[in-house]
């Protein structure tokens, strides 16, 4: 409730921090003087609703998504002895964290990942590839669940999603703004909207998109370096440098796709800067130098 709590008291801090410095700086005069009729508190508003709701509802599906998109085996009654092994570790761990019993469940996939995903800390999924119980000795899965475990304790799903909504608000808002501008004062569109209007605001929400997406993966390797530290809490620390390392034998595994990619522990082909993950010889690093 507190991490809900923060992410609409931050949606409406931006809202009224925007809306003062459109004040002082006159913008809103500035835009009728030029004939563009938009509500700025209206679509802050707007851009907030859309904002917000996207992320909860991508928020809220998300364990639905999981087992759908991975295929995820939620295991109910362990059927074998490393099925009974995996939910006594998870087991575990969850009340050394704190946190409520996750559901675990496995996914068919030759690489070595992991993920936990949920809409709380007591209500995660936590899952692991049989490619990563086939390449890792029980320490070393121990630690990659303590990693997963750690996510849930540090409530990162919701986090995620705050930051995702606010990035969104952002997004939308100064796209539909740049819209008006271009459709208003470049093409000099009297009534309703031109073409040029619909064109702008895709391209700015694309453009904008991406270099949000640039801060959402910054965060996101941030909270990389923290899961790491709480496995190494949970499971030791020498078993989660043990881990990352046999992740980096091993081939880097494909993203998982969509939000799931956000939960993983694969460390991504992509520039550093839309990694979702830090480097795995920087993750090392940072547990050596006890970060």
């Amino acid at each position: 409730m507190m991490r809900i709590f923060l992410f609409l008291a931050t949606n409406i801090a931006i809202m009224i921090v925007i809306s003062v410095v459109f004040s002082l700086l006159g913008l809103s005069g500035t835009l009728d003087a030029q004939g563009i009729d938009l509500n700025l508190n209206a679509l802050l508003t707007m851009s907030a609703v859309i904002g917000m709701t996207g992320s909860f509802i991508s928020l809220a599906m998300s364990k639905w998504s999981a087992k759908n998109a991975m295929g995820v085996h939620v295991i109910e009654q362990p059927q074998n002895q490393t099925e009974q092994w995996l939910v006594n570790i998870v087991a575990k761990q969850a009340k050394l964290a704190g946190i409520g019993m996750p559901e675990v469940g496995i996914f068919q996939t030759p690489e070595s990942n992991a993920f936990a995903t949920g809409m709380s800390r007591n209500s995660a999924l936590v899952a692991v590839s049989t490619g990563l119980l086939h390449n890792m000795n029980a320490d070393e899965v121990e630690a990659v669940v303590g990693h997963e475990i750690s996510h849930v304790a540090n409530g990162d799903m919701i986090t995620m999603a705050l930051m995702q909504g606010v990035v969104n608000t952002f997004v939308y808002f100064f796209a539909t703004v740049i819209g008006h501008v271009v459709d208003r004062v470049v093409f000099k569109t009297e009534r309703g909207y031109g073409p040029a209007y619909y064109i702008t605001q895709l391209v700015a929400q694309i453009v904008l998109g991406l270099l949000a997406s640039m801060l959402v993966m910054w965060f996101s390797r941030y909270r990389e370096f923290r899961a790491d530290a709480g496995g190494a809490n949970l499971a030791g620390r020498e078993k989660m440098i043990g881990a990352l390392r046999a992740l980096q034998r091993g081939h880097e595994a494909e993203d998982l796709p969509g939000q799931l990619a956000a939960f993983g522990i694969n460390g991504g082909g992509m520039s550093k800067l839309f990694m979702s993950h830090p480097p795995l010889e920087e993750r090392i690093a940072a547990l050596q130098n006890n970060r």
